[in-house]
């Protein structure tokens, strides 16, 4: 499609929408936010508009899209995994019901796409290493099966609404902006540490790792499968991956940049045995060949952009 008009972001004033709003901006797209409150900051001045809301606020939502007209949904409101597990009740309400809520709503009142983030969660057991795209999905976390149900529920509007769903399925992403209490976000947080000159302790085995895919990529791949030509997507759902990243590869990237970093490994056991059992490479092949997308970042590039960001 081309540059839509105004683009709706739920969960808009987070990292990755705060960034993936800045894209559109700079496009000449008119962005709306919507995030519960509290969220703005300084950056939400940009915005065309923020919505401030509970997005089980079905009331709010419908108003919303009636007010602003969206070209275009971007739906990145959600539980992280942690969250997710400790209050499943929650997950469920805002995860999956009220995202199909949304999707019914952007089905009667958005013509263009509904783009929605989903991860490699979705998947567990026994993995391969090289990841095959059709893998089936059986999460065995209550964050992963609130993503399997989206993807679904979208593909079943899609089906019968003709409506625009497009879904990306994302691996551990390397950030400046993880948070700090995200145990998965170690690499990010072993950056950032040595950036500040403090001592880093890996909480996996040196060889540990998986797919990873650094944030200014997922940004790319969010804006491109918005504006992609639906004429030529073959899938509901693409897979994405940028680089292997294990932790003994992640403290050598780092010492590259930073020469006296200072690092250690200290396995916990369970995070250990969870990372290595994702997958060390991803086909996304599909992405490649349907609407052009590849990574820019390796993980050297990766961490030496997190340290120049300070």
């Amino acid at each position: 499609m081309t540059r839509p008009r105004t683009v709706l972001i739920t969960g808009g004033n987070g990292n990755l929408g705060r960034l993936t709003a800045e894209r559109f901006e700079d496009m000449g797209s008119r962005v709306v936010s919507f995030d519960v409150p509290g969220t703005g900051g300084a950056h939400a001045e940009a915005r065309a508009a923020v919505v401030t809301g509970d997005i089980r606020n079905r009331e709010l939502v419908e108003s919303t899209l009636e007010t602003y007209r969206p070209d275009a949904v971007m739906h990145l409101a959600s539980l992280l995994s942690g969250s997710s597990e400790a209050d499943p009740d929650s997950a469920w309400e805002i995860n999956a019901t009220a995202s199909f809520a949304l999707m019914r709503l952007a089905a009667e009142h958005v013509r263009g796409p509904f783009v929605f983030a989903s991860t490699i969660a979705t998947y567990a057991g026994a993995l391969p290493s090289h990841l095959p795209e059709d893998t089936p999905q059986w999460p065995d976390t209550v964050y992963g099966a609130t993503k399997v149900a989206v993807e679904r529920l979208g593909v079943w509007l899609k089906s019968t609404r003709d409506f625009d769903f497009r879904c990306l399925r994302l691996p551990l992403v390397l950030s400046p902006f993880a948070p700090p209490g995200a145990v998965t976000a170690y690499p990010s947080h072993a950056v950032r540490a040595a950036a500040a000159g403090r001592h880093f302790t890996f909480p996996v085995r040196p060889e540990s790792g998986m797919s990873t895919l650094y944030i200014d990529d997922v940004v790319d791949s969010l804006v491109d499968i918005t504006l992609a030509d639906r004429n030529r997507l073959s899938r509901h759902v693409y897979n994405l991956h940028g680089f292997h990243a294990s932790a003994d590869a992640v403290a050598r990237a780092i010492r590259k940049q930073l020469s006296d970093a200072s690092f250690d490994f200290e396995p916990d056991a369970r995070l250990d045995r969870m990372m290595s059992a994702w997958p060390d490479t991803i086909d996304c092949s599909a992405a490649a060949e349907d609407w052009d997308w590849q990574p820019d970042f390796d993980l050297e590039r990766s961490v030496a952009d997190i340290i120049a960001r300070g």
